[in-house]
């Protein structure tokens, strides 16, 4: 295969019949979106496509709920999706929309080539027919129970409870959704993409990456959740697909004898990636078709799993059948995020929706950013809570990045007037510390550009934050606050070390939080940077200006996770109501005790310093915690099976310190660190809500 010389980037237009909720951002636009900024960073020529999908039968069902036209709900809901998107820094080069004439024209042509090539076969057949209603019912209009799952609310088109894909006549016991009736079979002509004549170079083209001999793609780079899906449905052989619908809502079917259909939406849809690229080209005076024509452009889609079929399969051979277009190279698609113990859903109100959001909690996209980077279910279904949300804030965000960029600015502002200290003179014995600390940080970068390549953006966010793990730890060991006095030169080295080091972060985590690297590079007073200026030398000057310290966190308190909880109960319908908050009943309480056995525990505020497994142990970490001693207390824990190792340097625990020294695993370990248990044994940190100084009691 060749080396892209470019790529296309697509996110999944999504339904212009509702806001955006946290499931779809982290379905498929918050990991693209961190894919695009990665590749810019790294200088590489990439264009990021996406747009409303303003056709289809769950547009017109939502204007019939609300008592108004189709155009009046497109207009509408593509106002706030683009807005949201804008507002949580999704930064596209285009968002484009269906509805517009290019993308009727665009489609039209398409379809005509289609036609012209010999693509479809024409089938008079019997589809559902709401007699009360007076139309034929697209599948969107007929739901019933899944033949697969037995959900009784599958549409007749696809089971979003089990993700299959159905067709209406699968549907047990069918109902119109315009009506309430029982729909009845009538014949009706519509043009078929006949699918089976593509099974056999399909099946090749997933499983080997092989197109008429030639390698296009890698399989071992798709997602095993991709390959398996598709697989299932070549499995059980492609069958022909209704690519026009008996609808007033939608472009036009372009041939004589077609008046009152349109396009199917599938078929659309998609369409309006290239729509949307020839509307990008104009606007730039640059031409279009290298982004879907030239062997040496990467195409990928970004989605959710439900629509996987349409990006891996249909839209393929699509794309072949017209000739001349570059098919996918990959796939990306994610699993479903649900939301406090329950799945997501629009039609029950069991959502975060994110133009909500944005206006509860004002200027903290990135917070929200990276809650969802940390949980995006990559592979399988994940989950978000907002006390989860509340402990990456506060324990990650805050104890971590803000914590370190904040000592290093108020050190800097403290006794170098806001000016970049000059490095002492190289010291062999001070050397040594700080090459460790180079070597530490060399090839993170590398790992987090990796990992993004791999779209593993959880990992690579890991790394990322590494970079910040390694910044405090460095500052803890040195100390510069008690050197000032007696070793000026070394402090100047360590504060230079550390702006060199939050440079580095404003890099390496622009990609997921764009708007905290934004700050940071204006507290460094530095312009835009590039992935190769992570760690590049010159880049921080002896003498340049910075900027005052920021806070670039706030923690967030028990009283706003509170209240987003009984906000998401009091619009839930019953049943996930109580779910919610629910997931940390209080247990049965111990017999009371005198105060003066609980005065005898000497609770202190640790900061751990470093962490790792214990050989053969599988529960266990050995941790370093500093107490404010002279030196870090050694103490096993037995939290491997919910935390990493190096997800746990800098943030800030409570400790028992004075329990009689116990040995384990041949290691003594000097303390108990307090953890809460959920209802499902999952355990969480004891810890303050800000940053406290190592050694702080606790009472």
């Amino acid at each position: 295969m060749k080396t892209p010389a470019r790529t296309t980037v697509t996110a999944a237009l999504p339904y212009a019949n509702g806001p955006l909720h946290i499931g779809h951002i982290a379905g498929a636009y918050l990991p693209a979106d961190i894919y695009v900024r990665s590749m810019r960073a790294r200088g590489r020529e990439v264009l990021f496509i996406c747009g409303s999908d303003e056709h289809g039968a769950a547009i017109t069902l939502r204007a019939l709920k609300e008592g108004t036209t189709p155009q009046a709900i497109v207009d509408k809901y593509h106002a706030i999706i683009a807005k949201a998107f804008a507002d949580l820094g999704i930064a596209f080069d285009i968002y484009h929309r269906t509805s517009s004439e290019l993308h009727r024209q665009t489609s039209q042509d398409f379809f005509l080539q289609l036609h012209a090539n010999g693509a479809f076969t024409e089938q008079t057949e019997e589809q559902y027919y709401d007699t009360q209603a007076k139309q034929f019912l697209a599948d969107r209009y007929i739901t019933g129970t899944c033949p697969k799952c037995g959900n009784p609310g599958a549409y007749g088109d696809q089971c979003e409870k089990c993700g299959s894909a159905l067709s209406p006549k699968e549907l047990i016991d069918p109902k119109s959704t315009l009506t309430g009736t029982t729909p009845e079979l009538r014949p009706t002509r519509h043009w078929y993409l006949p699918m089976e004549r593509s099974q056999e170079w399909m099946t090749q083209w997933i499983n080997t990456g092989l197109l008429d001999g030639a390698p296009q793609h890698d399989p071992a780079e798709w997602k095993p959740q991709v390959l398996g899906q598709c697989n299932s449905w070549l499995k059980e052989g492609l069958r022909p697909r209704a690519m026009t619908r008996d609808l007033d809502w939608g472009v036009p079917v372009p041939l004589p004898g077609a008046d009152g259909k349109v396009l199917y939406v599938w078929l659309d849809a998609p369409i309006g990636y290239i729509s949307a690229t020839k509307q990008w080209a104009a606007d730039h005076g640059t031409d279009w078709e290298k982004w879907w024509k030239a062997d040496d452009t990467r195409l990928l889609h970004f989605i959710g799993k439900d629509n996987i079929v349409f990006h891996a399969i249909i839209f393929p051979i699509l794309l072949k059948q017209h000739g001349g277009f570059i098919l996918p190279q990959n796939v990306p698609a994610n699993e479903f995020l649900n939301l406090e113990g329950q799945k997501l859903s629009t039609s029950r109100n069991w959502a975060v929706w994110a133009h909500e959001y944005l206006e509860r909690w004002p200027g903290r996209q990135d917070e929200l950013r990276y809650a969802l980077a940390t949980i995006l279910p990559e592979f399988r279904d994940s989950e978000f809570t907002w006390k989860d949300f509340q402990d990456k804030n506060n324990n990650e965000l805050v104890a971590i990045v803000g914590n370190f960029v904040q000592r290093v600015f108020v050190l800097c502002n403290k006794y170098y007037d806001g000016k970049v200290p000059e490095p002492a003179p190289p010291n062999a014995q001070q050397d040594v510390q700080d090459t460790l600390l180079w070597a530490e940080l060399a090839g993170l970068p590398a790992k987090v550009a990796a990992d993004i390549d791999k779209f593993r953006f959880r990992d690579a966010l890991l790394h990322a934050m590494n970079v910040g793990r390694l910044g405090n730890k460095y500052l803890t060991d040195t100390e510069p606050w008690k050197l000032e006095k007696s070793d000026p030169d070394r402090v100047r080295t360590v504060l230079f070390n550390g702006l060199r080091i939050t440079a580095a972060l404003a890099v390496v985590l622009e990609p997921f939080m764009p708007f905290t690297a934004e700050k940071i590079r204006r507290m460094l007073n530095v312009g835009p940077l590039k992935w190769a200026d992570a760690l590049r030398e010159g880049l921080i000057v002896p003498g340049a200006v910075i900027g005052k310290p920021e806070h670039l966190f706030k923690p967030i308190g028990d009283a706003e996770i509170a209240a987003e909880v009984e906000r998401l109960k009091a619009h839930a319908p019953t049943g996930a109501a109580e779910a919610a908050g629910s997931a940390e009943p209080v247990a049965g309480t111990k017999p009371l005790i005198q105060f003066d056995d609980f005065a005898k525990l000497d609770l202190r505020v640790g900061t751990i310093r470093e962490a790792e497994k214990v050989p053969k142990a599988d529960k266990l970490l050995k941790l370093s915690i500093d107490i404010g001693e002279e030196r870090p207390r050694t103490v096993l824990s037995g939290i491997a099976q919910h935390f990493t190792p190096e997800e746990l340097p800098g943030r800030q625990v409570v400790l028992v310190t004075n329990l009689v020294p116990r040995k384990m695993r041949g290691v003594e370990s000097q303390g108990m660190v307090l953890m809460a248990e959920d209802a499902g044994g999952r355990l969480r940190f004891v810890q303050p809500t800000e940053a406290m100084p190592p050694g702080s009691e606790v009472r």
